[in-house]
């Protein structure tokens, strides 16, 4: 397949956003207990303030991650040669430029970031084709829980899912997810994932509960896009947020808890809801794993463990994978 220094796939035309945000809202908050989905924290105010998060001296996993493969880049490369990189979960792609500048050295010639933001997408495509002259950029934009069998294939290929987005998925999701990566995978491919290891409790709440308030923001944001997107009546300050560490089931729970006794309607989704003073709306789960925790899901879904690399705190981890044989 020939292709152009950046393709830009879009696989979302047709698909009606708002459409999923009703559903996602109408199914969440008649629930019991009351949720929401994570990926609706990300519109643009919401993904400058994760931005922000990851500066913050509590939130200590991007730094650990990327002090992880500054130090086994060339390992891992090395090991694979990869032709072609594909990242799930893609965003800005801060922390792959160091895979990226190691593997180009040997055999690299294509990069396929994968992402839900066309707008983010669309950047970092371009951005990446400037600063890596010689690298074909294919551009997917698309929802890995419905495309990832979408992924083209160029050749020998490493794939990454990087941060500590596995640890927003519960079983189920978690589980179908490694399916779909093991179905991209062949005899001479990798799969890398990052991974944020159990802790301290007290460190691992305070990474989601910083002193400037920032995740607190971050986590009430996702009040203002219902309003915004569904016509709510939401009064973000009349939610507190909250952060705890679930210890039966290894993860940080994020919330949003009613201060008082209130009605919130939501013409868009044409729905209205009681919230009880104190009543508690789940926004994330944030799951923590043990090496053999990580290990154990990696073979059930067929891929073989060959790599652990963590970093000098055994705060955070990268793992390495290839398809199991059969």
């Amino acid at each position: 397949m020939s292709l152009a220094p950046v393709t830009i796939a879009i696989h979302t035309f047709g698909e009606d956003a708002r459409e999923r945000l009703v559903t996602d809202v109408r199914a969440g908050l008649t629930s019991v207990p009351k949720t929401l989905p994570s990926r609706w924290f990300y519109d643009e105010l919401g993904s400058r303030l994760f931005e922000a998060i990851t500066e913050l001296p509590e939130y200590y996993l991007t730094r650990a991650e990327s002090s992880i493969l500054d130090r086994v880049a060339d390992q891992v490369v090395g090991r694979f040669s990869p032709e072609s990189m594909v990242e799930i979960g893609a965003g800005s792609c801060t922390k792959t430029r160091v895979l990226i500048e190691a593997a180009m050295k040997r055999r690299l010639s294509c990069f396929v970031p994968f992402d839900i933001s066309e707008a983010a997408l669309q950047a970092t495509a371009r951005r990446l084709a400037t600063d890596f002259p010689g690298l074909t950029v294919y551009a997917m934009v698309g929802d890995y829980a419905v495309h990832l069998d979408r992924v083209p294939r160029f050749g020998r290929q490493l794939v990454l899912f990087l941060g500590s987005t596995f640890g927003n998925f519960d079983d189920e999701e978690r589980h179908r997810f490694l399916a779909g990566v093991r179905r991209l995978l062949r005899p001479g491919d990798a799969f890398l994932l990052g991974i944020d290891l159990v802790k301290d409790e007290a460190q691992l709440v305070a990474a989601y509960n910083d002193s400037a308030g920032v995740t607190a923001d971050f986590n009430r944001n996702v009040l203002n896009v219902l309003n915004q997107q569904l016509v709510g009546d939401f009064v973000i300050e009349a939610f507190d947020h909250l952060a705890l560490f679930n210890r039966e089931r290894s993860r940080i729970e994020m919330y949003l808890r009613a201060r008082e006794a209130q009605r919130v309607r939501l013409p868009g989704a044409n729905l209205e809801v009681d919230f009880a003073r104190g009543e508690l709306l789940r926004t994330e789960i944030c799951g923590k794993f043990t090496r053999g925790s990580v290990e154990l899901a990696l073979r059930e879904a067929q891929i073989a463990p060959v790599g652990w690399f963590a970093d000098s705190e055994q705060r955070f981890a990268v793992c390495m994978g290839e398809p199991a044989l059969d």
